[in-house]
């Protein structure tokens, strides 16, 4: 077997003796040795008891699932002894005190896609590591509500065939893959980069009636295929589990795209910003690719509140700057200018 380098190895690297990449590397350590556990428990499946869904809700409003609850239990025993001052959760309402007086704090959707536990389809756990600027815990803090691009180190996880992080320190985006022999994470790819193009999209086009113009003459436009005026044919893809959807576009590119639609709870976005949003837009952008709502850069954007939602489009650089275009050039009433003169399949010409 290959010799590769072990995540502990490469944070070792990373701090060498700078206080906040010590806390950092200290608390990416003890997030992948919480996500370790969780490895452990999915394996196990029904042997581990039932992880589907229970009639409990996050304070969000979304029905969770055993395996949400358990996930979070483990991050926060793990991230006791880390130099995180607090906790956001997905599976949380206010963020929770860790350790007073520490230097950074953590976002995390502790089981992304979870409610796909029961049919064995890749789900993940996702983090974002900030630093702490203030000593208030109220939700209302600007402690807990920077910009993405202020982020120090994110990542996540993915428990599929093979359990992986991918994680950025802000130069560069690494794939470590967990050896279940030493329980360690090797370095296995690093400095991935996304293809500047593609062919292959992934949006639930069910939701197409709720979509606005812009989302809805892309998509119509992806479907005219070597046609239309993209002049390529398309594949799409669509798993409804955001790391497993965000591998496939780290390994081979692709473009992601969930925007907001006409649905009251959906109408600005359905993603969350700081445990979702963010760290997937800095992977993605250290990988060489880019992150937008669609007329925002996300790493940008200015949070509002702790589990504020926002579109999100991500993947190959190219095939995101051409979804910002749409938005520049066509409003949401499905009029555009003459530089998309050709109509699309599911608009009467």
């Amino acid at each position: 077997m290959t010799e590769h380098q072990t995540l502990n190895s490469f944070l070792a690297e990373y701090s060498s003796g700078d206080a906040t990449q010590d806390a950092v590397a200290a608390t990416v350590k003890k997030i992948a040795d919480s996500c370790c556990s969780i490895s452990e428990i999915i394996a196990l499946g029904d042997l581990a008891g039932n992880l589907g869904q229970t009639d409990k809700q996050n304070s969000d409003g979304d029905l969770q699932v055993e395996l949400d609850l358990r996930s979070n239990e483990i991050v926060i025993e793990e991230l006791n002894d880390a130099p995180v001052a607090y906790l956001a959760s997905e599976e949380l309402e206010l963020p929770m005190p860790i350790k007073e007086g520490a230097p950074l704090y953590v976002a995390i959707d502790p089981l992304d896609g979870s409610s796909n536990i029961d049919t064995n389809v890749s789900v993940g756990t996702i983090f974002s590591v900030m630093p702490m600027r203030c000593d208030k815990g109220d939700q209302a803090s600007d402690c807990f509500l920077q910009q993405g691009i202020h982020q120090l180190a994110a990542g996540y996880v993915i428990y599929g065939p093979q359990t992986a992080m991918v994680l950025t320190l802000g130069d560069g985006t690494h794939i470590f893959t967990l050896n279940p022999d030493t329980d360690e994470f090797c370095l296995t790819c690093p400095n991935i980069r996304i293809p500047e193009d593609t062919r292959e999209f992934a949006i639930n086009t069910s939701n197409f009636r709720r979509w606005d113009g812009h989302i809805r003459a892309y998509i119509d436009d992806c479907f005219l295929g070597e046609e239309g005026p993209h002049e390529k044919n398309y594949n799409t893809r669509w798993i409804a589990s955001l790391v497993a959807e965000c591998h496939r576009i780290m390994v081979r590119g692709g473009i992601f795209l969930y925007p907001g639609d006409r649905r009251p709870a959906y109408a600005t976005g359905r993603l969350r910003l700081a445990y979702e949003c963010n760290p997937i837009a800095f992977l993605v952008e250290q990988a060489g690719g880019a992150a937008s709502s669609g007329t925002q850069r996300i790493l940008e954007i200015e949070p509002t509140g702790i589990h504020q939602r926002a579109p999100l489009i991500f993947g190959s650089r190219n095939e995101v700057r051409l979804i910002n275009h749409y938005y520049q050039e066509v409003n949401p009433a499905h009029e555009r200018s003459q530089l998309f003169g050709q109509r699309g399949l599911f608009r009467a010409s």
